[in-house]
């Protein structure tokens, strides 16, 4: 059967667009994404709208504008994000079984890797980010866990006969032994999970004319705050010790952050990288996938995860990172 994003075409995003009492000009441009499927559409005489149309049957409608209601409350303070445009009372929206959500063009390039001032105004914009989501929960967003990003990542991909039998063992075994450790320093770290970014990777903080903005909440949902801090950090361990420095430095001055965090950080990237490969077997379907991640699946690329697997094991019984 064919996947359902292969019947959201050109004409169909112009046509949902105009359903809603917008007027385009017939131009659209694709935007770099995978997940979800994003266009630049132009306006009749006015700037060009991004639309948003969502993944069928990833998100609920009450997930979806949770989102966009933890985005707005972070707008409502001067948190500078792109917020889905409210027409008519609405941010969702549906056309031919698409649900999509438009948003207004912000241009912007992304942080430069270990710029140490860049990095202190980064800190005070996800303490702010922070403080706000520290205010209550989410209601209908699951929360980051080894549940769901390590051990349900590993079964999917043990039950579906993605990794090559050449590999597996090694695979099955590094990783079975990394989640373990994962789960005994989850257990013994003190964290408290608040409304966080979750994705929050250098291209989604983007800068122009010196100010950052925030950008796809997509993945928001529950989890400890370091979540939205660790992917900021590049380079050797002092490397990271003087950027995380300057990120906690402005951090502080909106949110307190509790430094025992810290020693989520290779648990978290142990996390990240299982339910990465889950993320993409499950997306297989999707024809953007294998058109793009044609090395999925490849023994080289397996083998290099074992690796990566068993340098992410040593990684956890390292010292964590500590500010001083």
């Amino acid at each position: 059967m064919a996947h359902p994003f292969a019947t959201l075409t050109p004409d169909l995003v112009l046509d949902a667009v105009e359903s809603i009492g917008f007027v385009t000009d017939a131009r659209i441009l694709a935007l770099n994404s995978y997940e979800n499927r994003v266009y630049q559409v132009g306006i009749d005489e006015q700037q060009p709208l991004i639309a948003k149309f969502y993944r069928p049957d990833r998100w609920t409608n009450e997930a979806i504008l949770e989102e966009h209601s933890f985005t707005a409350e972070l707008a409502d303070v001067e948190i500078p994000v792109v917020a889905p445009m409210v027409h008519n009372g609405q941010t969702l929206f549906e056309h031919a079984g698409f649900r999509f959500t438009l948003f207004p063009r912000r241009g912007g390039r992304a942080p430069e890797p270990g710029n140490l001032d860049q990095l202190y105004r980064l800190g005070q914009l996800l303490g702010r980010i922070h403080a706000v989501g520290a205010t209550r929960p989410f209601e209908h967003r699951e929360a980051l866990g080894v549940n769901n990003f390590g051990h349900a990542s590993l079964n999917y991909l043990l039950d579906n006969n993605v990794i090559p039998r050449s590999l597996l063992p090694a695979y099955e075994s590094v990783a079975k032994d990394l989640l373990k450790r994962v789960e005994d320093v989850y257990a013994a770290t003190p964290h408290q999970n608040i409304r966080m970014h979750g994705d929050c990777h250098p291209g989604n903080m983007m800068t122009r004319d010196e100010i950052f903005h925030i950008v796809d909440l997509d993945d928001c949902r529950m989890g400890p705050a370091v979540q939205d801090v660790w992917m900021m950090l590049a380079g050797d361990r002092q490397d990271c010790l003087s950027q995380l420095s300057e990120l906690m430095d402005g951090y502080n001055e909106f949110h307190d952050f509790d430094p025992r965090e810290l020693a989520l950080i290779e648990p978290l990237r142990a996390l990240r990288l299982l339910h990465y490969s889950a993320w993409l077997a499950r997306r297989w379907d999707d024809p953007a996938f294998p058109h793009s991640f044609s090395w999925f699946g490849t023994e080289r690329y397996w083998g290099d995860q074992v690796l990566a697997l068993r340098e992410q094991l040593s990684a956890l019984n390292e010292e964590p990172l500590k500010l001083f």
